[in-house]
């Protein structure tokens, strides 16, 4: 029986194809607008949970809570190398390493440039560094001990996106005065700030860049590796209470962030999907706009076809029959709308992804359509369809059976 409603509603939208199709044109673009964005945000998602699992689930980060790494009282550094040592004793600890971003002041080939400079370390916890910041080298070498005034640069460094021009490795730039030689040359990682970032030895940055501050030797942030078996959270846990102890802070006070790699996945997450809703929230609108339509031509259809309801009422048919001709004949209306819908929508952010990758050089913008994107865009244009065509639909049903055959 059902299969017959199907066929019958297909039917009678062939017959009716121009207003059909008008009727359809609201629900394609409100679908294909969400599947672009959507997929657009799952993708971005992706790429970042790849990111913080290539970074592994036995690091934690340390780092400042407030004004950007200074205390609002005293203006020193929040987090210092009187720190590494604390952190280095928690149980559960294996190794612990610093690293320091700055805004520098940059002079290449008689141009001035700002652009984040990286101090990193060049002890035992170097490696740890480049691992949660999935540092790899394409050209050149990685910095070592012994350098002192080498750099290494970034992607958008050495293609010129940055300084205006490529550089090269053995070519020489100036950061806050001091002259460096390029070294070695890293791949891109697809957060934007390392991929313009330049990279040189972190006691020579502490030199460059807190020589005003006496008696601290600033850290951006702090990052520990602990044990294999052990609960990253409960070590964190153990990190914020030795920390607080040391700072004589209260719980809830503290001026500075423990987080495990899950928790920082967990927290884009929030945020890319409080962004991804709102942004839907939008494009809904076109499905509403879309929804009324069909509402509107199943009034029309109801009102055509009166004489046809008189007819099939007079022959037997129930009131639930006609309510369910009308209901699905709408909820096919939606699902066309939205099979098309997902068809541009996939096209939409295929080509979103092409320009990221052709124009934007970014590998941030990728597409992803896992399968219950494609199945919850077709059952919800389906829904909506049978939800706006479900007044017509109660109309025609309680329609009397002499009344429609005398209707002209």
């Amino acid at each position: 029986m059902i299969k017959d409603y199907f066929k019958l509603a297909i039917e009678n939208i062939r017959q009716r194809r121009l207003r059909s199709w008008l009727t359809i044109i609201g629900i394609v673009i409100g679908i294909a607008a969400v599947v672009a964005l959507v997929s657009l945000g799952q993708g971005v998602k992706k790429v970042v949970t790849d990111e913080f699992a290539k970074m592994g689930t036995d690091k934690i980060i340390i780092q400042p809570a407030v004004n950007f790494g200074f205390s609002a009282d005293t203006g020193t550094p929040t987090l210092t190398e009187h720190d590494l040592p604390i952190i280095k004793r928690v149980k559960g600890v294996k190794e612990a390493g610093g690293i320091l971003l700055k805004s520098g002041k940059i002079e290449y080939k008689k141009n001035v440039y700002f652009t984040v400079v990286v101090g990193v370390p060049l002890d035992n916890t170097q490696k740890l560094v480049e691992e949660t910041y999935t540092i790899n080298y394409i050209n050149g070498r990685a910095l070592k001990q012994g350098d002192r005034y080498k750099a290494v640069i970034s992607h958008d460094i050495a293609k010129g996106k940055t300084l205006g021009k490529p550089v090269a490795i053995g070519e020489r730039l100036t950061i806050e005065g001091q002259e460096f030689e390029i070294v070695g040359e890293i791949k891109q990682t697809g957060d934007p700030g390392m991929d313009s970032s330049i990279m040189i030895p972190q006691e020579t940055a502490q030199e460059l860049f807190t020589a005003n501050t006496p008696g601290y030797h600033e850290e951006s942030g702090i990052i520990a590796r602990i044990n294999p078996g052990e609960n990253p959270d409960d070590v964190a846990a153990s990190i914020t209470r030795a920390m607080r102890r040391d700072r004589n802070e209260k719980e809830g006070n503290e001026d500075f962030t423990v987080q495990t790699t899950t928790q920082l996945v967990a927290s884009f997450n929030v945020i890319l999907d409080a962004l991804s809703a709102i942004v839907i929230g939008i494009a809904a609108i076109s499905l509403f706009v879309g929804g009324v339509g069909i509402m509107n031509t199943m009034y029309t259809a109801v009102l055509q076809r009166t004489n046809e309801i008189g007819v099939m009422k007079a022959i037997g048919a129930k009131n639930s029959d006609i309510l369910q001709i009308f209901l699905i004949e709408s909820g096919v209306l939606g699902l066309i709308g939205g099979a098309i819908g997902i068809l541009i929508g996939m096209g939409l952010s295929k080509i979103i992804e092409f320009i990221g990758r052709t124009f934007l050089d970014t590998t941030l913008l990728q597409a992803y359509f896992p399968w219950y994107l494609i199945v919850g865009a077709l059952a919800f244009a389906f829904v909506i369809g049978m939800a706006s065509g479900a007044l017509p639909a109660r109309q025609a049903a309680e329609m009397k059976p002499v009344d429609s055959l005398r209707y002209e």
